[in-house]
């Protein structure tokens, strides 16, 4: 990519995309800094759903797992474990916005929101205090979410090693002393992988999941709360004129965080002008996706009204589509309901300093922004059923 062309990605990310889109003439667009994507939803669709493009195993689990069915029951399990644990997240919540600041930095203070009330979920409480604390050392110090500066990441790695460490003795000891009903996310995992699986790659496996679990959580959630701020009416009271759960699906859809979705190419084939090999990536990208003209009506337009009105429905893949889909969705858009509708109540929000281009670290995450959060008197409610 030419020096320009680096500083227009870096400034506008997904508007640069959106250029190429435009200027492409073929079914697949070349990507910055190489690679292709395929442009139009319904043959995106087609890759993400057909069986030929999903033979072997998930890449999202690298090669910590054996197989592809263990890489489907260690997913499912953590998924029944956190759909389980919504009451006990809905419940940290409650405590958590009452000692929410006025203001607050975001996507950060969203971050570590959300690590709050998920903590006892991913690590229980009776853990040791040593390893709940590199944990909690963990998120703040670029280790769950990645760094944004190469000398930061390298800082952040003699921590990673030590949570590691410390997660491998913990998974020795559950090993050691097997309980019936998980306690966590880590028990979750360890009930669900094969026993081959070595003590220090399980606990890789649980770092890789905390992660998977807390990093989409807290950009969506941040998204969430940018556009509604920024898109909702003036003139209109307050609360949103939106449930919570059509702001979530909007953002989602506005402001996906995933930017691809690769798909591995199993034999010779000729896309758009381009010939591809077996073992090449060729990905889709959900921004795209949602905003297809023809898919969608006004598809860049920030619309949470559009999830209650019919014939607005058009290929929306926030977590993925087919065999290799999010096995979570369902219950990262509860979490997300959830989160927003603890902020929101008896409050109103605003922000300063919002901008909706997306910075490309490890998905589309929001620059920062200030998020002011104004409880309503005592008396005075503002509550109304936002789900």
């Amino acid at each position: 990519m030419r020096i320009g062309e680096t500083r227009r990605f870096r400034r506008d990310p997904l508007g640069y995309i959106e250029g190429l889109r435009r200027g492409s003439t073929t079914e697949v667009i070349r990507l910055p800094g190489g690679g292709y994507c395929v442009r139009d939803a319904e043959p995106a669709q087609t890759l993400l759903r057909s069986p030929e493009y999903h033979t072997g195993k998930s890449t999202f689990f690298q090669e910590l797992l054996p197989t592809r069915q263990s890489q489907v029951e260690v997913g499912h399990a953590v998924r029944n474990f956190l759909r389980a644990g919504v009451p006990q997240y809905r419940a940290a919540l409650g405590h958590a916005v009452t000692e929410f600041p006025d203001v607050s930095r975001w996507p950060t203070a969203g971050n570590m929101l959300v690590h709050r009330c998920l903590a006892d979920l991913l690590l229980h409480p009776g853990t040791p205090a040593k390893t709940r604390r590199l944990a909690n050392q963990a998120v703040r110090g670029g280790v769950v979410f990645r760094a944004p500066h190469v000398w930061q990441r390298a800082r952040a790695e003699p921590l990673r090693a030590r949570l590691v460490n410390a997660l491998t003795e913990q998974v020795r000891h559950r090993r050691e002393h097997r309980i019936d009903e998980p306690r966590d996310v880590l028990d979750a995992v360890l009930r669900a992988c094969p026993p081959e699986v070595t003590d220090r790659t399980a606990a890789e496996l649980h770092l890789m999941m905390f992660r998977a679990i807390v990093v989409p959580l807290g950009t969506s959630l941040a998204w969430s709360v940018l556009l509604a701020c920024l898109h909702h009416p003036s003139p209109s009271p307050w609360p949103w004129p939106w449930p919570a759960d059509q702001v979530v699906r909007e953002a989602l859809r506005h402001r996906p965080m995933p930017w691809l979705l690769g798909r591995t190419i199993p034999h010779p084939l000729e896309l758009g002008g381009v010939a591809f090999q077996p073992g090449d990536l060729l990905s889709v990208s959900p921004y795209l996706m949602h905003h297809e003209e023809g898919q969608w009506s006004a598809p860049d337009v920030f619309r949470p009204e559009r999830w209650s009105e019919p014939g607005e429905r058009g290929s929306y893949v926030p977590f993925g589509a087919g065999p290799f889909a999010c096995a979570g969705a369902a219950v990262a858009q509860t979490l997300l309901v959830e989160s927003l509708t603890a902020l929101a109540r008896d409050a109103v929000l605003s922000v300063t300093g919002g901008d909706l281009r997306a910075v490309m670290a490890e998905g589309n995450v929001p620059r920062p922004f200030t998020l002011h959060r104004t409880l309503m008197p005592r008396g005075t409610s503002t509550t109304r059923e936002r789900r």
